[in-house]
This record gives structure tokens, sequence and C-alpha cells, in this order.
């Protein structure tokens, strides 16, 4: 197959969250046809429900500052398949893709018509063998792992890493994972494994007892970041900036914005100590990484910014990032999402800080009509747009004074990015 095909191919198993069929059987099946390729590089797994993917993406920057050659697995894409898989920092080529899906796909078909596996790998499987063949076969000395959803029989769980990083658990995919925050934990403790040890990020008091008793069933060896005092916390729109002392003392400098991004930064820090990385590639890593698509700023006048918001502890971050910088603004918000999401916790905390709400929908079969959703929300000031473009227009009079807020579903912002940028 070509690229294209490649991707249709993909697309044509299903959403990756709708139609995921858990359990681990049909990826190691695939991995032991393709010779193991998780068994040749060292591997971090990193859960959560929000800050998995830039926790991630601080991690693999400063192992590339200390000189390793990465992989990087991250979900979902904001405009490519090939961005989910990177290599030294750069997104898979298409050739390369291609290839790892054919071979993958291959083999699939070959164990399916044996009877060995019960179903086609789904997207998300396919794309994890993938990335794990690709990172062999580029010689990668140590990939970074995001969990696509949940951890226990996530596809990535396929793998024995030697660090496990579990960010801030909160609601989201309930209908997968459980209605209470101790089952969602649960489903995110599933990555812990005897002899790996790990490091928690601050949880809320029902996620906290949950992921203690399993590492203290596995016996492992976990780094809290409450175990590390965060001093002269410098805060601005663009990023943060603070001392992080612990065993060791470190100056970091994110440019990531949300005082969210403050914690994952701490368990990007501290899970780069527990792998051995130096002080100075530590600092360097973090202080040069980018994560697209959450609080980008992508035009100053007027003023934009990006934010996937797509669940409740995303609003509530997005929320704060508001009342901090921009409470003496006008705020004027265009909001989408997809149908499965928390929309009436999400509207709630977003819409009472706009000035002015724009709901439409992305161009995706999932989404949300923009009636519907204009319907389900209230605000004094709302309009409803059919298209994100039409949206725009809507606020194509911007001053200075205003701005301007695209959230809700990554797939809008993913389109933001695409008019925008």
């Amino acid at each position: 197959m070509n690229y294209p095909d490649s991707v249709r191919f993909l697309y044509a198993l299903g959403n990756e969250i709708k139609t995921a069929k858990f359990g681990l059987h049909r990826t190691l099946a695939v991995l032991e046809a393709l010779g193991r390729p998780q068994d040749r590089m060292r591997l971090v797994h990193v859960a959560g429900t929000n800050g998995k993917g830039s926790t991630c993406a601080m991690i693999e920057s400063a192992l590339g500052a200390a000189g390793r050659r990465t992989g990087l697995f991250t979900s979902p894409h904001l405009s490519q398949p090939t961005e989910r898989i990177r290599v030294g920092g750069a997104e898979t080529g298409t050739e390369q893709f291609t290839s790892a899906f054919d071979r993958v796909h291959r083999a699939a078909e070959e164990l399916l018509a044996a009877g060995a596996i019960d179903f086609h790998t789904t997207y998300f499987e396919t794309v994890t063998a993938m990335a794990l063949l690709l990172f062999a076969e580029e010689g990668v000395d140590i990939a970074v792992m995001e969990v696509g959803m949940g951890g226990c029989l996530d596809a990535t769980n396929v793998i024995t890493p030697e660090l496990c990083v579990i960010t801030p658990v909160d609601f989201d995919h309930e209908a997968y994972l459980g209605k209470s925050l101790e089952s969602i934990a649960g489903e995110k403790a599933g990555i812990l494994k005897p002899g790996v040890p790990a490091v928690f990020a601050r949880q809320r008091r029902e996620a906290a007892g949950v992921l203690d008793q399993r590492a203290a069933s596995l016996g492992i060896a976990v780094e809290r970041t409450s175990d590390w005092q965060v001093l002269g916390l410098e805060l601005d729109a663009r990023g943060c900036r603070f001392r992080l002392v612990g065993q060791r003392d470190l100056q970091i400098a994110c440019p990531l914005a949300g005082e969210h991004q403050v914690e994952n930064a701490v368990a990007a820090a501290i899970a780069l100590v527990r792998l051995r990385v130096s002080d100075a590639a530590i600092e360097a890593g973090i202080a040069r990484t980018a994560w697209p698509g959450r609080l980008e700023r992508v035009r100053q006048s007027p003023e934009i910014i990006l934010d996937g918001a797509h669940n409740p502890a995303g609003a509530r971050a997005l929320a704060a990032y508001i009342d901090r910088f921009y409470a003496t603004r006008r705020v004027r918000l265009i909001f989408g999402s997809m149908r499965d999401k928390a929309i009436d916790e999400v509207t709630g905390t977003l819409f009472p800080r706009a000035r002015q709400v724009i709901v439409t929908a992305p161009s995706q079969a999932r989404a949300l009509a923009p009636r519907a959703l204009g319907d389900m929300a209230g605000h004094p000031d709302l309009q409803v747009a059919a298209s994100l473009r039409d949206a725009l227009a809507m606020v194509a009079d911007a001053t200075g004074d205003d701005v301007v807020f695209i959230t809700g579903s990554l797939y809008l912002v993913a389109e933001a990015r695409e008019l925008l940028l």
C-alpha cells in the first residue's frame, strides 16, 4: 500500500475509542510474529487522564538532550497519524509509516487466517505495534510510550518498561473505565509491574488510595511528586519557572502554558532523575519541549489560543488559565465537542468565563451538531456556526482587547491549526 491507502485502512478499522477491544493477546501475537521488537530497547510507560502527553514530551526531550536516540509514541494525533511515532524527535516519514503498516497488517492477516487471533488488530493496536517495530529498526535506545486509554488492557501494556509514570487521574471515558475515580485509577494502575519503579503525580484522594495499594501489593518503589519541593514558582501566560528540590536541585523552565504543567514538569523531572539523566540535560530538555494544541498561541493580534480541553479536568485547567491571565480581557470562546464527552460539566466550567460563545463542530462523524450543543449549553451571548471556518469569520472583528480561545475537541484544535498556521 501507499501512505494514503494505509491511513484509509487504519480509519476503516473504526474509531480507536469506539472500536476498542480490550485485551493484549492480539498485540502480543503480532509482536511475537514480528520478532518481539519491544524487547530491543529501554522503555518508559506513562498513564494518567490529563497531562500524560506533555509529560511524555518533556521526558523524551530531555532524553534527547542527554544524547540518547529516542522514540516517542503518543495519541491522538492532530493532523496526520505519522505524528504519533517519533524517532530522535522527528515525526515518522510517510514511507516509514507505510512500510511498518504493511508488515503489521500482513502479520495480523496471517494470524487471523491461521485462527491465532479473533479479529484483525484495531486501529490503536496496529499503530502501537508499528511504533515498537519502527523503534527497534531505527536503533532507538529508549522509547517513551503513552497509554491510549486506561492502562491494564491498553495495547501499550504489552511492554515491560524500566519506569512507569502516572499523571493525575480524573474522569474521562467512564463508559469504558468505570464511573468512579477508584475504578478509573484501578485501570491506570494496571501498567504497574513487579520490579518496575514508578513515579506518581499528585492525585485526588480516591485515586491515590488505589494507586498506593496496587504499588504496595507489587512491592515496588514509588517516588511521588509531593516528596519534592517547588520553590520560587513564577507563572506567566507562556509557561513557568521554578526550583525543584529533592534528591537533586534543579532549575526548571517549562515552556508549556498553564499552571497544571507545573505538576507535569515535576513528574517528568523526577522520572528523568530515576533514569539517571544529568541535571543539565533535564533542564535543557524540558526547556525546549513543544506540545502543540495545548494552550498554544497561534496568533498574537488578535490573540488566538488553541486548547484541547475535551474533558472536565482539561476544562478546569483551561478555566484556571483564563482566570489567572485573561480575567481582564474580553474572552471569546469557539467550542466544539464529540457526542461522548461530559458536555454539561465542560461547558458549565468554560462558558461562564467567556463574554461570547460560538458553538460549532469539527468535521467528524462523532461530533455533536452545533445546534444541539447550543440547545444543551446556555449563555447570554451564544451563537451557532455550522463550521469552524464560519466561527472564525464571526470573530474577524476581534480587537487587541479580545482573546479568542478555540477549544473542546482536539479534532477542532487540529482543524484550527490547519486553517490558522
